[in-house]
C-alpha cells in the first residue's frame, strides 16, 4: 500500500512542475506583456566631418626676451630691481661707476676747445693772407703797367711778381688749414659726444616694459661691454613653443588658430595664433618647430607646461549630444533603441568634446537610434512609445 500512495504524490509533483513551465520566459528579459512604455526623443547617430586636432604638449615662453648687457666698463654701483619686478620702459636699473668715462669726457671737451681755438686762428691767419694778398695783386698790376712803360727795372717787376704769387700760396695755405682746422673740430665734437653716450651708458635703462626674470651681477661686480646683467621678459608677450611631426607641417600656416591649456592655471582653454614656423626640420626628430602666441595675461610664466591642439586636417567622426551619455561610476554608456522599439543600454568609448557634443569613439554605428536627454523613468527593457 505504501507502494501505492507514494506513486500518486510523485505523479502529483510531476503534473505541477508541468502546469509551471508551460509559458517558459528566456533569462534575462521582460514578458513583453510586463514591460513599462515610456517617451522620449529619439535621435539618430551619424558620421560628421570635424576638424582633426593635433595635440602636442609644450613650453610656455615669452615672445620677446633681452639679455641686458653692460656697455661699458666699470664697477656696479647700485642696483634699482630685483628678480620678480615689473618695470616700465624707460626705469633705471642698474647703475655703474662713471668716473673713467666722466675723465673720458672732460678730456673730448678739452680736446674741442683746443680744435676750436686752432680753427680761429687759422681764420684770422687767413683774413691776414688776404689783405697781404690784395695789396700783393695791386702791387703787381701797377708794376706791370709800369714795365710795359719801361719806367720800371725789369728786376723790381719780378721782385713784385714773387711777392705776389707768394702771397697767393700764403692764402691758399692759410685756407687749407681752416679746412683741417674744421675737420678737427667734427673730430672733437663726435668725441664729446661719443663720451657723453658713454657716460649715460653708465645708467642702465629698461628697452621696454617687462619682467626681470634673471641677474647676474651683484655690487661691487666689475662688468665691461657684453657682460650680461639682467635678463627681461616683454610684458605681456608670451608664446608656446612646440615641435610637429614633419607629416602635418604642410596642413599649419601663419595666423592658424589653435587651441591652448595651461594645467598649473586651471583656467579654461586660449586661443593662440602660429606666428612662427620653422623653415628647416630638426635632423634627429624629423620635425618642425612652431611658436603659438598666446593672447595677454599676466598669469602667464615662462618655463609651464601647455597642451596645444591644432587642426591639420578633417576626420569622420560619430558625435552624439552629451547629455544623452551617462556615466556610472566607471560606466559610460548610451540607451540604444532597436528596430522594435525596446530600449538597451549600451557601454561606449568617448573621445573629444565639441562644445555640447561628444565623439563616440565605439560603441555605436551610423545609423543607430538613441535617445537624447534620457529621463529617470528609462531603463534598460523598456519599450519607446512614440518617438519622435
Amino acid at each position: 500500500m505504501w507502494i501505492i500512495h507514494f506513486m500518486r504524490i510523485l505523479f502529483f509533483c510531476v503534473f505541477i512542475i508541468s502546469a509551471g513551465c508551460s509559458e517558459k520566459i528566456e533569462p534575462g528579459n521582460i514578458k513583453k506583456e510586463n514591460r513599462k512604455i515610456v517617451k522620449a526623443s529619439v535621435a539618430v547617430a551619424s558620421i560628421s566631418k570635424q576638424p582633426f586636432l593635433y595635440e602636442a604638449v609644450g613650453t610656455v615662453n615669452a615672445r620677446t626676451t633681452s639679455t641686458i648687457s653692460g656697455e661699458i666698463m666699470g664697477a656696479v654701483k647700485s642696483i634699482h630691481v630685483r628678480e620678480g619686478d615689473f618695470v616700465e620702459k624707460g626705469d633705471l636699473l642698474v647703475e655703474l661707476d662713471d668716473r673713467q668715462v666722466s675723465a673720458n669726457l672732460r678730456k673730448a671737451e678739452a680736446g674741442l676747445k683746443e680744435a676750436r681755438r686752432a680753427l680761429k686762428s687759422a681764420q684770422s691767419s687767413r683774413e691776414s693772407a688776404v689783405a697781404g694778398a690784395e695789396l700783393a695783386k695791386s702791387t703787381f698790376n701797377r708794376y706791370k703797367i709800369l714795365l710795359n712803360e719801361k719806367s720800371v727795372s725789369r728786376q723790381k717787376y719780378d721782385e713784385v711778381d714773387a711777392r705776389y704769387r707768394q702771397s697767393k700760396a700764403s692764402l691758399n695755405q692759410t685756407q687749407e688749414l681752416i679746412e683741417a682746422g674744421k675737420h678737427r673740430v667734427q673730430q672733437a665734437e663726435a668725441s664729446v659726444e661719443s663720451a657723453k653716450a658713454r657716460k649715460k651708458d653708465a645708467n642702465v635703462i629698461a628697452p621696454y616694459s617687462g619682467k626681470i626674470t634673471l641677474k647676474m651681477i651683484d655690487i661691487g661686480d666689475l662688468v665691461s661691454p657684453g657682460t650680461p646683467i639682467l635678463t627681461l621678459e616683454k610684458k605681456g608677450a608670451f608664446c608656446v613653443t612646440l615641435d610637429i611631426p614633419e607629416e602635418h607641417i604642410e596642413s599649419i600656416r601663419l595666423g592658424q588658430k589653435a587651441s591652448v591649456s595651461i594645467p598649473s592655471l586651471q583656467e579654461e582653454s586660449v586661443k593662440g595664433i602660429v606666428g612662427r614656423i620653422d623653415p628647416a626640420a630638426d635632423k634627429k626628430s624629423r620635425s618642425f618647430r612652431i611658436k603659438v602666441a598666446l593672447p595677454d595675461n599676466q598669469k602667464f610664466r615662462s618655463g609651464v607646461f601647455a597642451r596645444v591642439a591644432i587642426p591639420v586636417g578633417e576626420a569622420g567622426m560619430i558625435l552624439i549630444p552629451e547629455n544623452s551619455v551617462l556615466r556610472n561610476g566607471q560606466l559610460t554608456g548610451f540607451y540604444l533603441v532597436d528596430e522594435k522599439n525596446i530600449v538597451h543600454f549600451r557601454i561606449i568609448r568617448t573621445g573629444r568634446v565639441f562644445k555640447d557634443l561628444i565623439e563616440v569613439i565605439s560603441g555605436i554605428r551610423a545609423g543607430d537610434r538613441y535617445i537624447v536627454a534620457p529621463s529617470p523613468e528609462i531603463e534598460d527593457g523598456v519599450i519607446l512609445g512614440t518617438a519622435k
